[in-house]
Order: C-alpha cells, then sequence, then structure tokens
C-alpha cells in the first residue's frame, strides 16, 4: 500500500510541474488584460479552441501513461521506450495535417462563430500562430506520460520551469515590444507560447539521452510500430473521445457567454477560468498520481488496495483544496487585481470567483474518482460516464445562460453539475469492483 508520504512524493512534482506551466496562462492573461478587454476575451476562447486539439495527443498520452504505468508495475521496463517513441512517431502525424488546417480555418470559418467583430479578429491572430506549437506540444505530452508512469516526476518540475521562464522572457518582448523585440500584442502572446514548447521539447530530449537510461527502457528502436500503436489507441482512444468531448463541452460555454452576455462577461469569465486552472492544480495533481497509482498497484497484484489508495488520495486532495478556498476567500479583490486594474471588472468578477471557489470541493474528489475509473484501464467506461454527465452539462447550461438569461455567476455552476454527476458514477463503477479483472 502507498503511504501518504509516497504518494505526495509522486504528486508533489507534478503540481509543480502544473503550476510553472500554468503561470504561463496567468502571466499571459495578466499581460493581456492591461491591453484591453476584447484581447482579454478572445485569448480565453482561443486557448479554448487550442487546448480542444491538443486533448487529442493529451488524451493519447493518457492512454499510455496508464500502460507505461502497468508495465513499470509489472517491472517489464524494457517495453516502456516502445510505447514512447511510437506515441511520439504517431502523433507527428496528426500535429503535421492539423496545422495548415488550423491556420486555414482561423481565418475563414472561425470569425462567423463569434458576435464580436473585434474578438473574431483577435482569436484569429492568436490562432494563426499558436497552431505551430501542436508540433512539440505533442511530443511533450508523450515525454511527461513516460515520467509519471513510471513515477519519476521530479524532472517535470526542472522542465516546468525552464519553459515557464521562456514564456515569460518572450511574453514581455512580444506583447508589449520590449526587449528590441516587436509588439504584437495578442499574436505576440502566442508566438512566446510556442517558443516556450520549443524550450521544453529540447529539454525532455536532451535529458533523457543524459539521465533516463535508455537502455534499461527500451529507447533503442526508432521505428513505425503498428502492434505498439494499436495496442496504445485500444486504451487511448476512449480517452480522446472523452477530452474532445469535455473541451467541446467547455468552448460551447465561452460561446454561450460571448454570445448571449458580451465583451464584459467574457472578460470576466476568462479571469474565472484562469483562477479555476490555478485552483485545481493540486486535485489535477493527485489525479494524476492516481491513475499512475492504480495501474501500478493492479499490475502488482494487488488489486485488493486500490479501493482504501484511491479513498486516502481523495481525502489529500480535498484538504488541500479547503486551504486554497480559505486563502481565496479572504483577498477575492486583491488576486483579481492581478489580472486587471479596471475597479468595475475587478467588482463583476467577485461573486463569479466565489461560485467557483464553491464547487472545488466537489472538483477536488472527483477529479481522483475519476482518474482512478481511467486508471483500471476501462477507458469505455470512462468515456461513457462522460458523455452522460455532459448531457446533463449542456442541458443545465443552455437553460441558464439561454434560457432564463441569469447571471455570470449563476453560469458557473454548471460546474457543480458536472463533478455531481461524475463523482456519483465514478463512485458506483469502483465499488462494483468490475475492474479487477480488466487486462492491458
Amino acid at each position: 500500500m502507498y503511504s501518504n508520504k509516497q504518494i505526495l512524493k509522486v504528486s508533489s512534482p507534478i503540481l509543480l510541474s502544473l503550476l510553472a506551466q500554468n503561470i504561463i496562462q496567468v502571466i499571459d492573461t495578466a499581460f493581456l488584460g492591461r491591453v484591453g478587454e476584447v484581447e482579454l476575451g478572445a485569448s480565453a476562447l482561443a486557448g479554448i479552441i487550442y487546448i480542444g486539439i491538443y486533448t487529442l495527443g493529451f488524451g493519447f498520452s493518457m492512454g499510455s501513461q496508464i500502460l507505461i504505468g502497468r508495465r513499470n508495475g509489472e517491472g517489464n521496463y524494457h517495453k516502456i521506450g516502445e510505447i514512447v517513441i511510437q506515441g511520439i512517431l504517431f502523433l507527428l502525424i496528426p500535429a503535421l495535417l492539423l496545422i495548415p488546417l488550423l491556420r486555414f480555418a482561423s481565418v475563414e470559418w472561425l470569425p462567423s462563430m463569434f458576435s464580436s467583430g473585434a474578438v473574431a479578429g483577435a482569436v484569429s491572430d492568436y490562432l494563426e500562430w499558436r497552431v505551430f506549437g501542436l508540433l512539440f506540444a505533442f511530443t511533450n505530452v508523450m515525454f511527461r506520460a513516460f515520467y509519471i508512469g513510471i513515477a519519476h516526476t521530479k524532472v517535470l518540475t526542472i522542465n516546468a520551469v525552464v519553459m515557464a521562464l521562456v514564456n515569460v522572457l518572450f511574453d514581455y518582448g512580444l506583447i508589449f515590444g520590449n526587449l528590441g523585440m516587436p509588439a504584437m500584442g495578442i499574436a505576440g502572446a502566442a508566438i512566446a507560447s510556442v517558443i516556450s514548447e520549443i524550450a521544453s521539447t529540447l529539454f525532455f530530449i536532451i535529458y533523457t539521452r543524459k539521465r533516463a537510461n535508455p537502455r534499461k527502457y527500451g529507447f533503442t528502436t526508432i521505428r513505425f510500430q503498428w502492434r505498439v500503436i494499436k495496442m496504445i489507441l485500444d486504451i487511448s482512444i476512449f480517452m480522446m473521445v472523452q477530452y474532445l468531448f469535455s473541451v467541446a463541452t467547455w468552448m460551447l460555454f465561452f460561446l454561450f457567454i460571448e454570445n448571449y452576455m458580451g465583451e464584459r462577461s467574457l472578460a470576466v469569465t476568462n479571469i474565472v477560468r484562469s483562477f479555476y486552472t490555478i485552483f485545481t492544480i493540486p486535485s489535477n495533481a493527485l489525479g494524476s498520481s492516481t491513475s499512475t497509482l492504480v495501474s501500478n498497484t493492479i499490475g502488482a497484484g494487488r488489486s485488493s488496495e486500490v479501493l482504501q489508495l484511491v479513498k486516502r488520495i481523495s481525502f489529500l486532495s480535498l484538504g488541500v483544496t479547503l486551504l486554497v478556498i480559505l486563502a481565496v476567500s479572504l483577498f477575492p479583490r486583491l488576486m483579481i487585481h492581478i489580472y486587471t486594474d479596471d475597479p468595475s471588472l475587478i467588482g463583476d468578477t467577485v461573486v463569479p470567483l466565489y461560485v467557483l471557489i464553491s464547487s472545488l470541493p466537489l472538483y477536488s474528489v472527483g477529479s481522483v474518482l475519476f482518474s482512478a475509473v481511467s486508471g483500471t484501464g476501462n477507458t469505455r467506461t470512462a468515456l461513457r460516464y462522460e458523455i452522460f454527465t455532459l448531457i446533463f452539462y449542456m442541458f443545465y447550461m443552455w437553460l441558464v445562460i439561454i434560457f432564463l438569461r441569469l447571471s455570470v455567476a449563476a453560469a458557473w455552476t454548471t460546474e457543480h453539475v458536472y463533478w455531481i454527476f461524475l463523482i456519483a458514477l465514478s463512485s458506483y463503477y469502483l465499488r462494483s469492483g468490475k475492474w479487477k479483472d480488466r487486462i492491458i
């Protein structure tokens, strides 16, 4: 049985990695909040579109991570490297195909989705450059899956710090025209993010060659092997679809806000979303650890310990989240000031922020339970649960935003609905024991 100390040893570097990576988003949002409300809102919409594509690679890597964790638990270390290499080779294909398609779509198709011409133009300016990051982002997610799967997560912290520092430097230069760089506004933020992803890829390649014992983990053959790809897809395809559906409904949420509530509400929503990303980092880190530790535990033949492990991680996640809620509740206006100097915008954001933090206890437990479902290897069931939950999520979102025309604060109660359903479904599955005979 993993102790709390061992769980935190795996989770802490992931947490620091996520924190450093999401500081990039915070800095982008903070810088663009000084450029204007249009750029602030547009960066959220453009970011969601990019993340929607990125989740295809991320879902594939999560399936890979579960397989890597299982092989690590079995002691079959030599089979891990081929999973990583084949994953990278496979993901480079959609990346190369999607870049020209998305650049064309950002100019010709996407503007018709938005009611504001200014927002549409800013979204196009961002995505035209941001899509080049897919090549490197898809490579990075496979390295991340490798290091989390073998429970060697300290490297993720170093990588993320490198990534964040590079992004800060180029954000400062390219958004405002400092350090001899051109002033490019929201397009500069996109280019800075791409450069930081390139830096991350270079770091992973160098570190893995020098420190990760390539021979032990089977990093010896670089050639396309469909057998390995098919094995990964058998697990990851459902996670890819699951993440895509999840982000698509998230995008729909922002489109509803932009179309039915206006640019100010969109700016408020982006600030709240940025806080959401930061506040959920502890739960996301523990969720990633849950998937790996559950897979390792089953691989080591200790399935009877899984439920107790998940319960322990859930309580850890909830405890950390309650501390976050306490800190935010004391100084909401001060925290919102990070993103904007506008007193009116700060005032409009306070209540939605309180609604958001009221959903965090549900998130903290739900993310662990749902990650445990995926960690058992039954990603098909996880997808079914996600689809079932999203149906109710979208109906509630339509009811609150479009039919009843309630406030931005009321719109954020959609998160409560989403996590209540996922907690109920995930708890039922884990207690049923149906996952114990799953072989991957």
